[in-house]
């Protein structure tokens, strides 16, 4: 009898750790705020305009890990363990985090130039740059999937309380990710601080007040 070969134990898959530091954070955020500093914590992290103006910069990147309560955080962080986690998996941490750092900027400079004066929280606004990040390089039935996803999220974007300048900016943030992506990884590794410091310099003008309407 001829032995047969040994199965070939397949890699673990690589570990998402940029999705599970936006999970944990925000689970921090949101259990010292109800333990120990009564929101105290959240009104120093999330997105205000006039805020950002007198040099808070640290706020529009954030706003990611503050939530509002604990069925906005559920929800975000559902979506992180679903859409982030895969995502990230699938296209490496590194340009994962680019995506996400762009869309971050990407949400907040569309909140700071449409809501100015409107406190905005929530990691809603980057999440939405995931999924601008993944429309271009995901195949047919990927699209069409996500597509479903992103009429839902466009109805909800119009609630009352949802923020749906920073939906849309984080996607249309995105998108340019993605696009970069479906070239060489070389390409997106060039391309990266062009994309982070548009952004970057973007957002300056609408957290300076230079660009609002």
């Amino acid at each position: 009898m001829i032995p047969e070969p040994a199965p070939v134990a397949e890699p673990p898959p690589p570990t998402p750790w940029v999705s599970y530091v936006v999970l944990g954070g925000s689970v921090l955020v949101f259990g010292a705020d109800a333990l120990f500093t009564q929101d105290q914590l959240k009104a120093a992290l999330l997105l205000f305009g006039p805020a950002v103006a007198a040099g808070q910069w640290w706020r529009p990147l954030s706003m990611v890990f503050a939530h509002g309560n604990l069925i906005h955080l559920v929800f975000n962080m559902m979506a992180v363990l679903s859409l982030g986690r895969d995502v990230e998996r699938g296209i490496g941490s590194f340009r994962f985090l680019i995506a996400s750092i762009v869309g971050a900027m990407g949400s907040s400079f569309a909140v700071l130039v449409w809501n100015f004066d409107q406190p905005t929280l929530g990691a809603s606004g980057m999440i939405l740059a995931w999924a601008g990040a993944l429309l271009p390089i995901a195949n047919k039935a990927g699209r069409r999937q996500l597509g479903i996803w992103l009429v839902q999220v466009a109805v909800i974007s119009l609630l009352p309380m949802v923020s749906g300048a920073g939906h849309l900016g984080g996607f249309l943030f995105g998108l340019p990710c993605g696009w970069v992506m479906r070239g060489r990884k070389t390409l997106f590794q060039t391309v990266a601080p062009m994309l982070v410091f548009v952004s970057a310099v973007l957002l300056y003008l609408a957290g300076s007040g230079r660009l609002r309407l």
